[in-house]
């Protein structure tokens, strides 16, 4: 199928999803299925290959993240009833005072998300946000954005973030570039899509607490330290980082490396983390084990909706991949004419906004933009590769929509509606990739 077709089919998909979705008020998940199958229909699939390539999206999608947010609900509502997110609320009060608590999350976004995948990091520290809001009265929006911020610029910029450490490789860019580019690139973008954007949005978009975030059920003399209940949060954060760190200097046979491979997977982080928090805390502080049972039902009610809305994404996502929609795009764009770096940003970009997903994104600009780099004959250096890397990564997360994982995680954690969702956290992933894809620019132009 032509060119034209392929691009004119997976926007006017796109569009459509967004009228039933917001329009129409059909619910999310029906409505990526009528998509998906349209999609696949009107881009050329055989059409006995539609329910198959479905299949193939759900499965991949929650494949990873059915296990991660089953486990994080269960592990951040216990840490919620016993009170010990209330105890880092505090702190964190206490150091930045309640004018700077978003600076406060969005550091620690981009910090605890080093060594995790963006949905593990999200899940994992989305309580404290809530905990935090519900001690100041504040806008979720306010608290929320500069923590997504925070986690989104570290999964996309840093080492050894999955993103960055996949176009280092594949791109052949020197790694401390990528780290001192990466860095140059997160922090900006964090601040400017984090605190001051959501300082801005919040006075527009108000969401309350969600029903659910109550008193914990502990009482305040039960309730843990500071020391304990931190040490709880970065345990599988630990757990994860021994794995992508420390199994890089050891010899990968031996068995020291299986067990660093087995114990540091996000699956059995967040298990164990859950285990220690539910035998080392909750039951020895006095809760019952009937409430234990009833904290973790509890926690796995919202966490369905979550995820069956986010593999239908990824059905719609897969659909477009497989449809073949991407190479053509890239094709058209390249034969454009670009400058190198900002033909990286806008192919990006684009397949993002079409397809969903950032890792595709930047797995199909790198695919592309190789043998336009190696046809040229220009000697491009470790630092510029990186530089472009980093181009890549700021394209690969802008204008996120209906079409994104991402989108119904940060909509579904915070309550946002969709519309409350395109105009907070969809405007701060532009501005996040476009502050760093504009550091990437320039620091390619220096070299």
């Amino acid at each position: 199928m032509d060119t034209f077709t392929l691009i004119f089919t997976s926007l006017g998909s796109v569009l459509l999803l967004l009228f039933l979705v917001m329009k129409a008020r059909m619910h999310a998940f029906v409505a990526l299925m009528i998509v998906s199958i349209g999609a696949g229909i009107f881009s050329g699939m055989p059409v006995d290959k539609i329910a198959d390539t479905m299949q193939k999206g759900m499965g991949g999608t929650l494949g990873f993240l059915a296990i991660v947010v089953a486990l994080g609900a269960m592990f951040g509502k216990i840490l919620h009833e016993t009170g010990a997110l209330d105890q880092i609320a505090v702190k964190l009060l206490d150091k930045f005072g309640h004018s700077r608590a978003n600076y406060a999350l969005g550091i620690a976004g981009l910090i605890c998300t080093l060594p995790l995948f963006f949905d593990v990091a999200i899940v994992l520290l989305i309580g404290v946000v809530f905990a935090v809001a519900r001690r100041t009265g504040g806008n979720v929006v306010r608290l929320a954005i500069p923590l997504f911020a925070g986690v989104a610029g570290s999964a996309a910029f840093l080492l050894p973030g999955p993103t960055a450490m996949l176009l280092a490789s594949q791109m052949k860019a020197d790694f401390g570039w990528m780290i001192l580019l990466g860095l140059a690139a997160a922090i900006p973008g964090m601040l400017l899509a984090g605190p001051v954007f959501g300082n801005f949005i919040s006075k527009h978009v108000h969401l309350p607490l969600p029903a659910d975030v109550s008193e914990p059920s502990l009482g305040k003399n039960q309730m843990p330290s500071f020391g304990f209940s931190l040490a709880l949060i970065l345990f599988p954060l630990l757990l994860v980082g021994l794995k992508t760190i420390v199994a890089r200097f050891i010899d990968t046979s031996g068995t020291l490396h299986q067990w660093l491979q087995l114990i540091g997977h996000p699956f059995t982080a967040i298990l164990l983390a859950c285990l220690l928090a539910t035998y080392g805390l909750a039951l020895r502080r006095g809760m019952s084990k009937e409430k234990v049972m009833e904290v973790c039902s509890a926690a796995l009610q919202p966490a369905g909706i979550i995820l069956l809305v986010t593999g239908a994404g990824g059905v719609f996502k897969q659909v477009l991949v497989d449809s073949g929609v991407g190479p053509a795009l890239g094709d058209a764009l390249i034969g454009a004419g670009l400058p190198i770096a900002i033909a990286c940003f806008v192919l990006a970009a684009a397949v993002r906004v079409i397809q969903g997903s950032a890792t595709v994104a930047c797995l199909t600009t790198v695919g592309l933009v190789l043998p336009v780099i190696e046809a040229s004959q220009l000697a491009y250096s470790g630092a510029q590769l990186a530089a472009l890397s980093i181009c890549i990564a700021g394209g690969s997360i802008v204008l996120s929509h209906v079409n994104d994982s991402g989108f119904w995680l940060y909509g579904k954690f915070t309550g946002a509606n969709e519309m409350q969702t395109l105009k907070t956290w969809s405007v701060m992933e532009t501005i996040l990739g476009t502050t760093g894809a504009v550091v990437g620019m320039v620091a390619f132009s220096m070299m």
